[in-house]
C-alpha cells in the first residue's frame, strides 16, 4: 500500500473515494476552474507561511523520487538544520511532506499550512498521519500546529504575515486520533489490496462533508441513477427522513407514501411534484410585486475574494466587488443599461462605490437576486469609505430581494426541482434565457468571471481586452435575467 496524506484523508471521508483515485480515477469529475484557483491559493499560502519560520531550507520536490527526499530530510536533520520546509518522511510506503518542521532538542515539531479560516476535523486527521509517519521512524513529535488565515486581519500598508495568520496547537486533538490510525490504514489496506473489487459503500452525508467528493457523479447518477429531484432535495442530506425513506429504497418523490409525515412545506413540494403541476399564490404574488416601483433598478454585483489582501483596508476573503450591472426598467416596458467594471490591478472599491452612487439616484426601487449577499456588498463599502456613506446606506432602505416569491413558495413549479436558486428558477420561467449563458464566450458563471478578473492583470493587451468584453456580456446577462423573471411574473399575475 503506499499512501500520501492526502490520500489519507480520502480515505478518512470515504474508502471507497481513496480506492477509486488509485485505481479508476478517469470516473473522478475533474477539478473545475474554482477548485483549480483554490488549490493555486494554497500553493501561495503555504510559501507566505514558511516567512513565520525564517532561516530555513525547502526540500526540493522530485516527482517519484520520494526516498531521495527522505534521505535529504534525515541529512539536514542530522546535520542540525532546524526549520525545513516539506520534510519528508516513508513508513511503509506512507509519504507524507510536512508544510513545516522545526527541529528542536526535545523532538520536531509539526505546522501544518492551511489557507482555510479554521482549524476543521480533517486537518487533524491530517496531522495524525504524519505524526504517526514519524513516530514510527522513531523521532518524537513534542507538538503539533495548524497555521491558517486569520479573518479578522485588516491590511495596512505592508503585509503583517504574523497577523496574517493564526497558528493553533492542536496536539491534544491529534492525540485523541493517533490510536485510531493503524485501525484507519488497515482498513485501507483492505480495500487496496484487490484492485479488482470495488469497495462497497452506500451514499451519505459523506459524500459532501467535509468536502463534495468528486466521485458523488459516479455513486450518485452512473451507479445509482439518483434523479435530479429526489428526496434528497426534499430533506436534508444525513437528516433522519432522508435515511429513513432511502433505507425503504424510497429515492423518488412520487415513491414517498401519501401518510409520510413531513411539514406544511415538504408536504407541498411532494404533492406538487406527484401532481406536476405550477402552485401560485396570487394574493403573496401580488403583493410582493406592489412593494417594487417604477423605474426598477436590477443591480447585480460581481465580486471576488483573496486569502492574502492585496490592497491596504481588505480582509481575508472579503467580498471585493469589482464589477456591477444595472438594468433599469421602465413602468412602459423601456430597458436602460450601465455598467462598470474595474482596471485590473489596482482596489476596485472606491471607483466602484463612486460609479453606483452615481448611477443610483436617490429613493428608487433596487432589485436584487439573494439581495443580502448585494446588501452586504454595498454595507461593507459604506464601512470602507466614509465620504460615500451616507449615499451608499440610502440606497439599503430600497433594496427588494426578487427570490423572495420563490423561496416563500409563492410561485412553485416542477422544473425548479424544489429549488429558488436562479440556477433552476431562470430556466423553468425564462427557458430561453438558458441558451443564452451557453453562447457566451469566455465567461459562463460567477466563478468563471472572479477567475478571469484575478488573472486580468496578467494577460496581455489583446487577450485582457476580449476578456473584459466577456466579463461585461456576462455580467449585463444575469441582470436582464432578473427583468425576464420580472416580467414573467407580472404576465402570471395577470394571466
Amino acid at each position: 500500500m503506499t499512501l500520501s496524506k492526502s490520500l489519507y484523508t480520502r480515505g478518512i471521508q470515504c474508502s471507497k473515494s481513496l480506492w477509486l483515485k488509485k485505481y479508476n480515477s478517469e470516473v473522478l469529475t475533474p477539478p473545475d476552474a474554482t477548485a483549480l484557483a483554490r488549490f493555486e491559493t494554497g500553493n501561495i499560502v503555504g510559501d507566505l507561511a514558511c516567512a513565520l519560520f525564517p532561516n530555513g531550507r525547502e526540500i526540493p520536490y522530485m516527482e517519484k523520487k520520494f526516498t531521495v527526499m527522505a534521505e535529504l530530510t534525515r541529512e539536514w536533520m542530522d546535520e542540525g538544520l532546524e526549520t525545513i520546509y516539506e520534510a519528508t518522511f516513508i513508513h511503509e510506503g506512507i509519504v507524507v511532506m510536512v508544510d513545516v518542521l522545526r527541529v528542536t532538542p526535545d523532538g520536531v515539531e509539526v505546522y501544518e499550512v492551511k489557507s482555510s479560516s479554521e482549524v476543521k476535523d480533517i486537518y487533524l486527521h491530517d496531522v495524525s498521519i504524519q505524526r504517526y509517519v514519524i513516530e514510527s521512524l522513531g523521532y518524537t513529535v513534542t507538538n503539533c500546529h495548524v497555521v491558517h488565515i486569520d479573518t479578522s486581519y485588516v491590511r495596512g500598508d505592508a503585509l503583517d504575515l504574523s497577523a496574517l495568520f493564526s497558528i493553533v496547537e492542536v496536539s491534544e486533538a491529534v492525540d485523541a486520533l493517533m490510536s485510531s490510525v493503524p485501525a484507519k490504514l488497515d482498513e485501507f489496506e483492505a480495500h487496496l489490496a484487490n484492485r479488482d473489487n470495488e469497495p462497497s459503500i452506500e451514499i451519505g452525508k459523506h459524500c459532501k462533508n467535509p468536502y463534495e467528493c468528486d466521485a458523488m457523479h459516479y455513486c450518485w447518477k452512473v451507479q445509482r441513477s439518483i434523479p435530479d429531484y429526489s428526496v434528497f432535495n426534499i430533506f436534508n442530506l444525513g437528516s433522519k427522513n432522508q435515511i429513513e425513506l432511502y433505507d425503504q429504497g424510497i429515492v423518488r418523490i412520487e415513491e414517498i407514501p401519501d401518510s409520510y409525515k413531513m411539514t406544511a412545506l415538504q408536504r407541498q413540494k411532494v404533492d406538487n411534484w406527484k401532481a406536476q403541476r405550477t402552485h401560485i399564490d396570487r394574493d403573496a404574488l401580488g403583493e410582493f410585486l406592489s412593494t417594487l416601483t417604477y423605474p426598477i433598478y436590477h443591480l447585480d454585483f460581481e465580486t471576488c475574494q483573496q486569502a492574502v489582501p492585496q490592497w491596504r483596508g481588505i480582509s481575508p476573503y472579503q467580498q471585493i466587488p469589482f464589477q456591477y450591472s444595472l438594468h433599469i426598467e421602465h413602468s412602459d416596458g423601456t430597458l436602460e443599461h450601465r455598467e462598470f467594471l474595474s482596471p485590473a490591478g489596482a482596489d476596485p472599491r472606491y471607483t466602484l462605490a463612486q460609479q453606483l452612487i452615481h448611477d443610483i439616484p436617490d429613493n428608487v426601487t433596487v432589485l436584487a437576486y439573494n439581495m443580502s449577499f448585494e446588501r452586504g456588498v454595498i454595507e461593507k463599502l459604506a464601512q470602507s469609505f466614509p465620504d460615500l456613506s451616507d449615499r451608499l446606506k440610502s440606497i439599503l432602505p430600497n433594496l427588494r430581494d426578487l427570490m423572495v416569491p420563490f423561496q416563500k413558495g409563492h410561485y412553485v413549479t416542477p422544473s425548479m426541482n424544489g429549488s429558488y436558486s436562479i440556477k433552476y428558477v431562470l430556466p423553468a420561467l425564462v427557458p430561453e434565457m438558458e441558451q443564452s449563458y451557453k453562447l457566451l464566450d469566455g465567461v459562463q458563471n460567477g466563478g468563471e468571471a472572479m477567475n478571469a478578473y484575478a488573472k486580468l492583470a496578467t494577460m496581455e493587451e489583446e487577450e485582457q481586452v476580449s476578456m473584459r468584453r466577456a466579463l461585461l456580456e456576462y455580467c449585463k446577462l444575469d441582470t436582464l435575467a432578473m427583468v425576464r423573471v420580472h416580467q414573467k411574473l407580472k404576465e402570471v399575475l395577470n394571466d
